[in-house]
């Protein structure tokens, strides 16, 4: 918890974790895999209704810098490249993305983060300058890794502002439940399990509560860690 972020994947890390991973109303698998040489690899297939989409994932840290490439089936290509610092609690970096169909770059934000041990308040610009984000995490209990969460977001050609406040209770060192509610009445809620070592079950659901005769999301996800 007391590690500054170092990383731009690590800025507004902690709130979008709480907010948004693992959250889901499809089916999704994955499996991950390390090498000796210290390189991680991700594959992930997805279902939602009749549509498919599948994607490849590798990490790799050389001395002081991390280098992380993504790309998907519509060969999308997603880099970064980031120096990692154990030692300062304030961060500031940028993500960068290529299509490399239409040789245009996709994504440019720009982030700053201050964590403290019990803390972390985040601020990006993203969407070339189009978005303002700000979150705010305060861990309730280190030792269970209870949190609460709030994140603001801000869409300047839209004039829309969305607000949303979660938080994570960790009933055992197996088991987390989640839930967020944001100000367009979207509720979600998160029962997650390790039921073998490195290999969880997700359940999760999403209710819209301006709309409560609709019936709610579900979805099941499962992650295996050989």
């Amino acid at each position: 918890m007391s590690k500054g972020p170092g990383l731009f994947a690590d800025i507004g890390k902690y709130a979008k974790d709480l907010l948004t991973r693992d959250y889901s109303t499809d089916q999704k698998f994955s499996i991950s895999t390390n090498s000796v040489s210290g390189v991680a690899l991700t594959s992930t297939a997805l279902k939602n209704g009749v549509l498919h989409a599948a994607n490849v994932a590798t990490q790799y840290k050389y001395r002081n810098t991390f280098f992380d490439v993504k790309i998907d089936t519509d060969f999308n290509v997603k880099s970064l490249v980031y120096p990692m610092n154990k030692f300062v609690s304030i961060d500031h970096n940028t993500l960068t993305g290529y299509d490399t169909t239409s040789r245009t770059f996709t994504k440019y934000n720009v982030g700053v983060s201050v964590t403290k041990p019990d803390q972390c308040v985040s601020i990006i610009l993203g969407d070339k300058g189009d978005s303002i984000k700000a979150s705010y995490v305060y861990y309730l209990d280190e030792s269970t890794r209870s949190a609460t969460v709030g994140e603001v977001i801000r869409k300047i050609s839209t004039n829309e502002t969305t607000v949303t406040v979660g938080g994570l209770y960790a009933v055992d060192h197996l088991t987390n439940v989640k839930a967020k509610l944001n100000s367009n009445g979207k509720f979600g809620v998160l029962l997650q399990h390790e039921g073998l070592p490195k290999s969880i079950v997700t359940i999760s659901g999403e209710i819209d509560t301006k709309t409560l005769d609709k019936y709610p999301r579900l979805g099941l996800s499962l992650s295996l860690k050989p």
